[in-house]
């Protein structure tokens, strides 16, 4: 009788290029994947209706694909540490394998699980997929995880990267007895958005699934990749791979991604092409950091890295709060990004930078209040680039140079130079001078009748106040 394998799976929503689900495979054949939709995280405050539509659909075709290999995929909906080890004893599964995740509460249920199973005498295998270096493997030379970008980049990007591992093919699932069993231990039927109480009805950036992210990764590297550096910071022009959904939920493996990286190079003398593509792997890089920052300082997850941000005096002003949230401020760059965001679930890189830079330094509110409500909005919110970037913005986070303060105006002017993306967002401001648009030297008279708000704050005063605060409480740290 073969043995039967539980994969767990949870930011690896792929057949393709598992290396969790490969190495299942050296022990059986037979190998049913599960899924489990966790409440906790389910009925959090952070939770992004976009994100877990994206989710679903990943899911769909996850669970097509066991279904075309033979076998199949179950739906669970309850607290893990007990549900995973309970279908598990009850399909008498020799061992159950996962992969590995670098967030505080993933950890913590993971080894929780783990602790489970084996005291049923189930055994537990579980490695790295979602990283192209684990959390370990890039270190200073005194052997400590880096704090700094840079360096760590310079380390990252002189090691060998591994080779993907090629794709589950031909599975054995369940007997009728089995499925029999799974049924009383909670088997669910994949759900809908509206059977977890949650709404979607907008598009999303990016369709669901390995398919599509596959797709999206050769459409940017045929053209997009080679413009890369030079576009990817203006927020109308379609210069990004929009992969980060992709690779949050594992869609498409980052080993696939590297290795077209690897193709391009060798493809092109060019030494402009390979700056772009050098540029394209640096932001990946950047991924990488953050979730080493998350894994080695978990802490991070929870309030500022740098101390004298531990008891800032921030204004947190709950109206400008609300007004930034709903791209009511009257900064014209600041608001087409958040109705961006609030109608897509998606928000341009460039963009998120400065919008958090404004509800920083601006508007002085608390950079977890931003941090959160992208968390409950973005369908790619992953929260140790989430983290990391809004702790970059607000100069609390690993950095070594800490304190940046956006103007909105001269980032518009910069990077959406004819006004497209703030026209595109902001539709009743299509009339006005591109110059006065991008600086939002915009009358008061001519704001009322274009159904436009007054600026909240002043720029140049919060600039002042910001870097007063800054300042004390620097010198009292």
């Amino acid at each position: 009788m073969t043995n039967l394998i539980l994969f767990w799976h949870r930011r690896d929503l792929r057949l393709d290029d598992n290396i969790g689900l490969n190495e299942a495979q050296q022990h059986s054949n037979k190998i049913v994947g599960v899924f489990c939709f966790d409440p906790k995280l389910l009925q959090s405050d952070q939770v992004a209706p976009a994100r877990i539509k994206y989710l679903l659909g990943c899911l769909k075709e996850l669970a097509a694909g066991y279904k075309k290999a033979g076998s199949e995929l179950l739906f669970l909906q309850a607290d893990p540490v007990t549900a995973i080890p309970k279908l598990a004893e009850t399909l008498n599964a020799s061992a159950v394998f996962w992969n590995h995740d670098v967030e505080p509460y993933g950890r913590k249920r993971d080894r929780a699980v783990q602790s489970a199973l084996e005291a049923k005498n189930i055994p537990v295998h579980t490695v790295w997929d979602q990283l192209l270096h684990a959390p370990g493997e890039i270190l200073t030379k005194g052997e400590d995880p880096y704090k700094v970008y840079t360096p760590f980049w310079k380390n990252w990007q002189k090691q060998p990267k591994a080779e993907p591992v090629g794709q589950i093919r031909h599975l054995t699932g369940l007997t009728d007895s089995e499925q029999a069993k799974s049924a009383t231990v909670g088997k669910i039927s994949l759900p809908t958005l509206n059977d977890l109480g949650l709404t979607w009805d907008n598009d999303l950036p990016l369709l669901p699934g390995e398919t599509a992210a596959r797709e999206r990764l050769e459409q940017f590297c045929d053209r997009a990749i080679l413009d890369y550096d030079q576009n990817r910071n203006y927020p109308a022009i379609d210069g990004t791979s929009v992969l980060s959904a992709a690779l949050k939920f594992g869609a498409i493996s980052i080993r696939e991604i590297w290795q077209t990286t690897v193709t391009l190079w060798e493809d092109t003398r060019s030494d402009e092409a390979r700056d772009n593509i050098t540029a394209w792997r640096q932001e990946l890089a950047w991924r990488e950091f953050y979730q080493h920052a998350l894994y080695f300082f978990p802490e991070l997850a929870d309030g500022p890295d740098r101390d004298q941000f531990k008891d800032f005096p921030w204004d947190n002003n709950p109206d400008h709060f609300q007004a930034w949230c709903d791209g009511k401020t009257g900064y014209p760059i600041v608001d087409a990004a958040m109705r961006q965001l609030n109608t897509t679930g998606w928000m341009h890189n460039r963009c998120r930078m400065i919008v958090a830079s404004f509800l920083t330094k601006d508007l002085i509110i608390n950079w977890q209040w931003g941090e959160k409500y992208f968390m409950q909005t973005l369908f790619d919110g992953d929260l140790a680039a989430n983290n990391g970037g809004w702790q970059w913005s607000a100069s609390s986070g690993m950095d070594p140079k800490p304190l940046r303060i956006f103007n909105p105006a001269s980032q518009a002017q910069k990077f959406d130079p004819d006004g497209e993306y703030i026209r595109y967002w902001l539709p009743e401001l299509n009339a006005l001078d591109t110059g006065d648009l991008l600086t939002g030297n915009i009358s008061p008279l001519e704001r009322e009748n274009l159904g436009y708000v007054q600026p909240i704050v002043d720029h140049k005063q919060q600039q002042r106040a910001f870097k007063q605060r800054y300042q004390q409480q620097k010198e009292q740290s």
